[in-house]
């Protein structure tokens, strides 16, 4: 039936309101996004592991580099941390060569911290007898160490031989009134305002034995006459109070002239111990040398990094804020063996004190 319009209802147009939508992402922007966080990631990785890639070519190749480059390798244990920083970024960036890269570099880099080549003490026949000395070295930063803080050390610790660089009168005084005479009362001194002045104390008789020849602070060498009175053993010990002038400037040549004298003392016969301020870590190829070069072929040992205390730094414990870096060091004959290496704080100086318990063969 029709209007009387002429429509019916199965000629209206029904018309609905669409929800309204947004262009949903193509799948070439999905894929985008985390390609470029990768390719992110992996530039990061690269930035991060360049300077350790650097320096780390500079530590592979024993050469006597310039200064500055002398200087940067003292800081070669702190570049574990860069390296590992790189490996996480490379890992997240999942470029398998950048991984590869990042992971050989913090290898070395641990290789180097906790360096299998290092030199360890001989194992002595069964039955050897030895006397056990406990040593402690100090750079007293032109006498201003505080006295009463080394002997407390020394009274706490048992320390039985001390070595002391850039010693003054003013702090031998210092030392005498806090009573480091009644604990250890033989002395061999040459106190000098100019860090050159050096000083040993010991419970155990002492005999000046020269000093190394040519070297701009005193590098004195004592003989050291050790016993135990309960077992009647007796051992005699050269001891090098070390002070190697440091590596600036035009002195370069100056210090690796001395670490050459001090690999000289070294190598000659007898039952060592060269301990002081070397002004130079265990990632100096100079250094590395002077420890290559014992007696009769073998291998001096530095103590320190024999005890694994690559990052126990020693210098600088005041001044500016620098990573910490280990120039102390106790250097031994393979065959005197040694426990209990420690760091520990001098309020007055820039160095740290170093001390260990050494057993020296007896005879």
């Amino acid at each position: 039936m029709r209007s009387s319009f002429g429509w019916s209802p199965s000629h209206v147009a029904v018309h609905r309101l669409e929800p309204m939508t947004h262009p949903a992402p193509s799948m070439m922007e999905t894929r985008r996004a985390p390609r470029r966080a990768s390719v992110v990631c992996s530039v990061l990785a690269l930035l991060a592991v360049l300077p350790v890639a650097g320096v780390s070519m500079f530590r592979a190749i024993p050469a006597e580099w310039p200064l500055v480059v002398v200087q940067l390798l003292s800081f070669t244990p702190w570049m574990v941390l860069p390296a590992a920083f790189a490996l996480m970024l490379a890992v997240v960036g999942r470029r398998r060569w950048v991984i590869i890269a990042t992971s050989a570099l913090l290898a070395v880099q641990l290789f180097w911290l906790f360096p299998m080549d290092a030199g360890k003490p001989e194992a002595l026949p069964a039955g050897t007898p030895t006397v056990a000395l406990k040593v402690m070295s100090l750079n007293s930063e032109y006498g201003e160490a505080d006295a009463a803080a080394i002997v407390k050390l020394v009274r706490d610790n048992g320390v039985q031989l001390l070595a002391i660089q850039e010693h003054t009168q003013g702090l031998e005084d210092r030392l005498e009134y806090e009573g480091l005479d009644r604990m250890l009362p033989n002395r061999v001194s040459e106190p000098h305002d100019d860090a050159s002045g050096g000083a040993v104390y010991s419970v155990f008789p002492l005999e000046p034995n020269g000093l190394l020849p040519d070297t701009p602070f005193r590098n004195d060498v004592t003989r050291v006459l050790v016993s135990n009175p309960g077992s009647g053993s007796k051992a005699t010990l050269n001891l090098t109070n070390v002070h190697a002038l440091p590596p600036v400037d035009e002195r370069i040549d100056q210090w690796r002239s001395d670490l050459v004298k001090i690999a000289r003392q070294a190598s000659s016969p007898g039952n060592h111990l060269l301990m002081g301020d070397y002004n130079s870590t265990y990632d100096h190829s100079e250094f590395r040398a002077l420890l290559a070069d014992g007696p009769q072929g073998t291998k001096l040992v530095d103590v320190g990094t024999a005890s694994g205390a690559r990052f126990s730094p020693t210098w600088p414990m005041e001044g500016p804020p620098l990573p910490g870096i280990v120039i102390d060091h106790m250097v031994t004959s393979p065959r005197i063996s040694s426990s209990g290496y420690a760091v520990h704080r001098v309020p007055g100086s820039d160095h740290a004190a170093i001390m260990a318990t050494l057993a020296v063969p007896a005879g």
